[in-house]
């Protein structure tokens, strides 16, 4: 029976690291491991989740275990696969057993889309949200250009560097260059409408969304380091911006 209660512990914990890699709420991701505890009749369960750490416990005659989240991305696919799982668990349409075999599945065999489908669809992006912002068809292939190299540049320097701030704040400026040198050369019109669009792929838009939930759902620890995170992200991307243009 231990060991049952401590696979238990060690399902909700992986589940509930695989949806902060992801980029779930805080309050989504402690709901989750509760209902998947209590299901196992860990009825004094407790949980605290952050940005950068689980803790959990079972109940007082097992040990509190201590789960460090250090990658944090956006994967919608990846939470809803969790949440299937959770689900079925707690039905009783799956085992422990059964449960735990498919969040190890989902944490290998789940792997993002290849880089280039990445970027090509910042690329789209950035060219869609130019329109929108009232742009001109002649600065779509600069947008498109722009918003791809930006992505790219941000992608790669952050996992080189691991410094998430430092690679959003070179991609926009040299989306910023690239912008001025398209209109300078007379292959665009608007500068500041292409440097809009082009940045938006970057703009923490979920992680915005999430901090102010995880605040509304009273996690306040979780949603001021979520805010903090994004007013950093965005700070770096206006510095980017601003150096570019005082060239």
């Amino acid at each position: 029976m231990t060991q049952d209660f401590e696979l238990a512990v060690e399902c909700c914990l992986l589940a509930g690291r695989l949806m902060m890699e992801s980029g779930a709420e805080t309050y989504r991701a402690e709901d989750t491991m509760d209902r998947m505890a209590i299901s196992q009749h860990l009825t004094q369960s407790q949980s605290f989740v952050t940005p950068t750490g689980i803790i959990f416990s079972g109940s007082n005659s097992l040990p509190t275990r201590l789960v460090r989240i250090s990658n944090r991305s956006t994967d919608l696919e990846r939470i809803a696969l969790v949440n299937n799982v959770s689900r079925k668990l707690v039905n009783k349409d799956i085992t422990l057993q059964e449960a735990y075999s498919e969040l190890v599945s989902i944490e290998n065999e789940h792997k993002t889309l290849p880089l280039w489908i990445q970027i090509g669809a910042a690329s789209i992006a950035s060219a869609s949200f130019l329109l929108l912002y009232g742009g001109t068809f002649k600065d779509v292939p600069t947008a498109l250009i722009a918003g791809g190299i930006g992505f790219s540049i941000s992608t790669l320097l952050e996992m080189k560097t691991r410094v998430k701030f430092f690679a959003e704040f070179l991609a926009a400026l040299c989306i910023c260059l690239i912008a001025i040198f398209s209109v300078t050369w007379g292959l665009g019109i608007d500068v500041d409408r292409i440097i809009i669009g082009s940045v938006m792929p970057l703009v923490p838009g979920l992680l915005i969304t999430n901090a102010v939930r995880d605040l509304m759902a009273g996690h306040f620890v979780s949603g001021v380091s979520k805010g903090a995170e994004a007013f950093l992200t965005a700070f770096a991307i206006g510095a980017g911006v601003a150096l570019g243009l005082s060239f």
